[in-house]
């Protein structure tokens, strides 16, 4: 039997080990550097409270990785249009609490609400040309947004940074209000220093444009999911106990189908031997380090990597890397994530929009802080992700608190405790919540969570390229790409992969790069 080992418990490993047991007799053996299923995907739980690292909508435009989700999970009985967030099954839950002991394979369908906090108002996000909009910005804000905007339309800038992208596309005043501070707080790099590549990938076709066209096919035309910019969309489907479910789910298939998964088991070496028939290079033996420290050799036939290619070439033995490429991958940029869970009996701003919400709580998934005064960049209301995330659903509120940081930076190293008496008093600061109902907290850190588009980024070809000439080694999800993939296109990458080594076409491996990097399509958070 052929083994393919697969370098990291994410979307994409997972999704490759899974496919490659349902089309292919090859025996996938899945090694995860942490005790955690699901990489950035996974749910973390605190004193039965569940916790979305980043929040994921389950949401895409690929119909193949919308009918596996289906698959894995089916959607609950369709709510009503009206009831998405406050239906009769969430009222029962509020009473009844979840279940732990039930394996309960569903998947909710929730209403996307996401809003920007600026000036200590409420603004939709995306930016809405609604009433509200104008009367927040007040008069004179309005007006050098709409004039800044006007000539913006007849005056483009050379897209040579992500800084000129935005102002492309809302022109410099709405680009200075509501994406340049959050951009550097999520970057540590202003606008104009970043590539334009990740308001394509991230942003893609929103514009004013695009924002007036969807108000319009709300008002007067039929709405039409596969024509709407992704970041407009007002439905998501999403796992009962968070992203982490579904992804342990797919885990436990994936040992009854005959593949394994090895927690805490880090891919430290990589045997590369030279294959004189084939003239290539290929990985013959995968040297694995567990937690205790004791090393494990496991001969493969295919090597996928959801690792970090700053950790990838270093692991290469027998091959002579190019000094080069070791440079370019060992400086690739990263961002790290750290985000601190509040536990509260209630929270100070209220909902103030039409939809209906339990308690009169906020309908939010979550909301981009824009205050220049804290450091907080993004704050999630996991009771509005799923009430099966809270364990006290109708008496309290579970919130996320998102830092963005670099590992070895002041946030990183800031003890815990510390640091979670700095993102409660950043709350109460701008009036969310009032510190004395804060009942518990914890705080949880992710490295490498977002690769950069800076730096040796730019050069990324020159290792892809080298890469490459592995024959058997298989480059995919967001950091074995080094590119900002969110779930589905790290899954399409996996797609692309067992296709590949299907139909024994592993020399060309484009198509599989090629993932998310259509003008066409790209997945908004």
């Amino acid at each position: 039997m052929k083994i393919a080992v697969i370098a990291g418990a994410g979307p994409a490993g997972l999704t490759a080990a899974y496919e490659l047991l349902k089309q292919t007799d090859i025996k996938p053996i899945v090694c995860e550097k942490t005790d955690a299923i699901g990489g950035i995907s996974q749910t973390v739980e605190h004193h039965g409270n569940r916790m979305d690292i980043g929040g994921h909508r389950f949401f895409s435009k690929s119909d193949q990785v919308m009918n596996w989700w289906e698959q894995v999970m089916p959607l609950q009985a369709k709510p009503s249009k009206d009831d998405i967030l406050l239906n009769e099954t969430e009222k029962e839950f509020a009473k009844e609490g979840p279940d732990p002991e039930k394996e309960d394979r569903t998947m909710l369908l929730r209403r996307r609400v996401s809003r920007i906090f600026f000036l200590r108002k409420f603004f939709d996000y995306p930016i809405s040309m609604k009433k509200e909009t104008f009367l927040n910005m007040g008069f004179v804000r309005m007006m050098r947004a709409g004039f800044g905007y006007l000539w913006a339309c007849v005056h483009k800038l050379p897209e040579t940074s992500l800084e000129n992208f935005y102002i492309n596309r809302f022109g410099r005043p709405l680009y200075e209000m509501f994406f340049e501070d959050y951009t550097t707080k999520v970057w540590g790099v202003h606008p104009s220093k970043l590539g334009a590549d990740w308001g394509s990938q991230r942003v893609k076709g929103l514009s004013i444009i695009a924002v007036l066209k969807d108000m319009w096919r709300k008002n007067f035309g039929k709405k039409d999911n596969s024509e709407v910019e992704t970041s407009l969309i007002e439905q998501f489907i999403y796992p009962k106990y968070g992203p982490g479910q579904l992804w342990e789910t797919v885990a436990k298939d994936i040992e009854k189908m005959g593949g394994e998964i090895r927690l805490e088991s880090a891919v430290t070496g990589l045997k590369v031997e030279r294959v004189k028939e084939l003239k290539s290079e290929r990985i013959k033996e995968v040297e694995i380090t567990k937690a205790d420290g004791t090393k494990e050799t496991i001969k493969c036939d295919y090597f996928l990597s959801t690792m970090p290619i700053k950790d990838l070439v270093p692991a290469m033995q027998g091959i002579d890397v190019p000094e080069e490429v070791k440079t370019l991958a060992e400086s690739l940029p990263y961002r790290d994530f750290i985000t601190v869970g509040l536990l509260v009996n209630k929270m100070k701003i209220k909902n103030e929009t039409k939809l209906k919400t339990y308690a009169e709580r906020v309908p939010d998934t979550w909301i981009y802080i824009q205050e220049r005064d804290v450091k907080i960049g993004r704050l999630q209301v996991f009771n509005n992700w799923s009430p099966y995330l809270v364990k006290d659903y109708e008496h309290t509120m579970w919130i996320g608190l998102e830092y963005f940081c670099t590992e070895g930076d002041a946030l990183w190293n800031m003890n815990s405790k510390d640091f979670i008496e700095m993102a409660k008093d950043e709350l109460a600061k701008i009036d969310i919540i009032n510190k004395e109902d804060v009942l518990d907290a914890c705080h949880v850190k992710i490295q490498k969570a977002y690769p950069a588009y800076y730096g040796s980024y730019y050069q990324l070809d020159t290792v892809r390229q080298f890469l490459d000439t592995i024959t058997n080694l298989f480059c995919l999800g967001r950091n074995g790409q080094h590119r900002y993939n969110n779930m589905d296109h790290s899954m399409m990458t996996a797609f692309e992969t067992v296709a590949h080594i299907k139909s024994g076409k592993i020399e060309d491996k484009k198509a599989i790069w090629n993932v998310n990097t259509e003008t066409e399509y790209h997945e908004s958070k």
